[in-house]
């Protein structure tokens, strides 16, 4: 279970002081543990935690954005390397190949035709791919095939 291996990855870097591992693996506990309270649940289920840290990560890409915007490159760094442990956690992800062809099947089996259901297909091809693409990418690829540039 992926909170598990979280916990022993939290000992193994406070052990070896590699602090900034602990310290992000540390904060994405909390976050855990606050959405544990919030549905009321003893342990999360894998998709849980997956879909927490993937918001943390996407966090984590604002902030990279701002910083640099900034002109603060050591504070972006820092979310840089974060960024980079809490993506260790998620699952493989898909080629964009294979998720282009998850996209052409979604398109096929909603029927959408233009921009105007890219809704319909994008709840589709989430559901195909479960988690293990990047919205952002997904987004692009619906709204290619749509014709929507």
């Amino acid at each position: 279970m992926l909170e598990e291996q979280l916990q022993k990855d939290y000992v193994q870097a406070m052990k070896g002081r590699d602090t900034v591992k602990a310290s992000t693996i540390n904060f994405l506990r909390a976050q855990l543990k606050n959405v544990r309270i919030d549905k009321r649940l003893e342990a999360l289920e894998d998709k849980d935690v997956v879909a927490v840290i993937k918001k943390q990560i996407k966090q984590r890409q604002d902030s990279i954005e701002q910083y640099h915007r900034g002109g603060r490159v050591d504070l972006a760094e820092k979310e840089i390397a974060e960024m980079a442990i809490l993506k260790n956690y998620l699952p493989q992800e898909l080629s964009e190949t294979v998720l282009q062809e998850f996209v052409d099947q979604a398109i096929r089996e909603t029927g959408a035709q233009s921009i105007k259901d890219m809704g319909k297909a994008m709840r589709a091809v989430a559901a195909l791919v479960q988690g293990k693409a990047d919205n952002r990418t997904v987004s692009d690829l619906v709204r290619k095939s749509l014709g929507g540039a």
